[in-house]
Formats: structure tokens, sequence, C-alpha cells
């Protein structure tokens, strides 16, 4: 299986960092060790990451800021972003899809990241309140006048993607997914059958699952790696659209991770997570 995957003429290495975490507490504000934050995110390029992820809501607006201080200029590496989630306090989160707003977001992560173009711009939520065909239809003004390279959505059903194909070309899908929650099951197929890149968020969340002696740490233990490992290393064999994007705010955290992009889990065992249920 490949390890790389290309959306909109652009290939990244399938495994990527997740800049929520970088944060602080509640994805709320500066992150407790600055200097951390801008060594975690130097040291997940230097590992070979080259797709970050993340969002003008995480901090808000700290994660960007922090990308372009520890990366800019990027060179090869793919910085995408998401607008669509206002933020009214720690853990607040309130979609907000108004043409107007989205564009206002994307025109300041455009100046906060230093770049002309976002390589992938993501609309976060749906938001129930504003038609969707109004929210596709700016991400796709967006992909016209060259503010965005490529759009993806995040927590939608196949409905919604189908829907959003009909204004807009759909190059990523955001969607909870990891060993212990399948719930997306039908869009990653969707995803597959498309041509698709799928996003799992929360992709190292195993629950139960990983409890002493449980089903992950017993097959961790036998192969000599790490549950987390074992859970993007499942992930990256699951499929060839899968862009696992692992975050933290430790550098020990995130080598630990990026372990997993060089593991080749055994086919038994890959059957075995893929029967595991939480």
């Amino acid at each position: 299986m490949s390890s790389t995957f290309t959306f909109a003429g652009q290939t990244v290495r399938r495994l990527g960092f997740g800049a929520m975490r970088i944060t602080g507490p509640g994805v709320w504000g500066p992150p407790a060790d600055h200097d951390e934050a801008l060594r975690v995110l130097r040291r997940a390029v230097e590992l070979g990451v080259d797709f970050i992820d993340t969002a003008d809501s995480y901090g808000p607006v700290v994660s960007e800021e922090l990308i372009h201080e520890a990366l800019h200029p990027y060179g090869t590496v793919r910085v995408a972003t998401k607008a669509g989630l206002l933020r009214t306090g720690p853990d607040q989160w309130t979609p907000c899809g108004r043409p107007d707003y989205l564009r206002q977001q994307c025109e300041l992560s455009l100046r906060r990241l230093g770049v002309e173009s976002i390589d992938l711009f993501q609309l976060h939520r749906i938001d129930p309140t504003v038609p969707a065909e109004e929210q596709f239809g700016l991400l796709k003004a967006l992909l016209d006048e060259g503010k965005v390279r490529a759009v993806g959505l995040s927590e939608v059903s196949v409905e919604e993607i189908r829907a959003a194909q009909q204004v807009v070309p759909i190059s990523t899908v955001q969607n909870l997914y990891n060993v212990a929650n399948r719930q997306s099951e039908d869009v990653l197929g969707y995803c597959e059958e498309q041509g698709i890149g799928f996003i799992p968020w929360f992709p190292v969340a195993a629950g139960r699952l990983a409890r002493p002696g449980g089903p992950l740490d017993t097959a961790a233990t036998g192969l000599g790696i790490t549950v987390a490992q074992l859970a993007i290393a499942w992930l990256l064999a699951k499929s060839p659209v899968m862009l696992p994007i692992p975050g933290t705010g430790s550098v020990a955290h995130l080598e630990e991770n990026c372990g997993a992009g060089s593991i080749v889990l055994p086919d038994e065992v890959v059957a075995q997570l893929d029967q595991l249920q939480d």
C-alpha cells in the first residue's frame, strides 16, 4: 500500500500531524510551553511529516500562528486549515457557516499562515442554520478565486458529501474514526470509491480496548510497539485513502507516533483489530 496520497495535485505522506494540541487547555489560548510547541512542529517535519492539519478555531488563531512561526516558508509541507466554528471559551464550539464569515476566516488564515493560497481549506462543520448549498458555494468561490487549492469537509455523512460534490470538488473528509469507533465506516467506503482522502480525527483513541491486558495492549506487547503505534499503524493499513493526523504537544509523543509510519502489521493482526468493538 502506498505511503503517500495525492489530492488536487498535491502529494503528501499519509501520516500527518494534527496541530490542535499545541494550544492551551480546552484548545483555548497559548500552550503552556511555547518553545516546546515550536520544537514539536519542527521535529515533525524533520521526521518526514509533510501534511499538517489545523484550524482557525484552535486557540483560536494560536495554532496557525505557531505553525507560521515554526515552519514558514513551508517548502514541500502542506498546511490544511478549517473554518466554520466559533469559539466562546475553553471547549466551546458553535457552528457558523455564513458565507461572509467563512470568507473572512479564509482571508485571516491566509494572513496568519503567510500564504497566497491555502493548500486545503475545510468546512469545520456544516451549519444547520444556513442553507448547505450557500456554504458549499462559498467554498467553490474560494477555489475558483485561487485562495484555496483544495476543499474538504468535516463530520459529514455520505449524503452530505454527495450534496457538496454537486457544487464543488471535495478532496478530503475529516470524521471521527479510530479502532474503537467505526461509526463513519460508510463514509470511509464512499471516500475510497471517490478517491477522497479520509482524515480520521482522534485517531489513537481506543477506549476500553486499550486497557491493560486488553486486546490492543496484548497485540502491541506481542509486536514490541505501543498501543498508540498499533492504533495508527492499523489505520494506515485499513485504507489507501486514510490520512491519520495524530496530535500532541510533546516531542517524545510525536516521535512515538511518527514511528508508526514504518510499522507493517501482520495480516492476522489487522484482521484481529478489524473485528474489535469497544
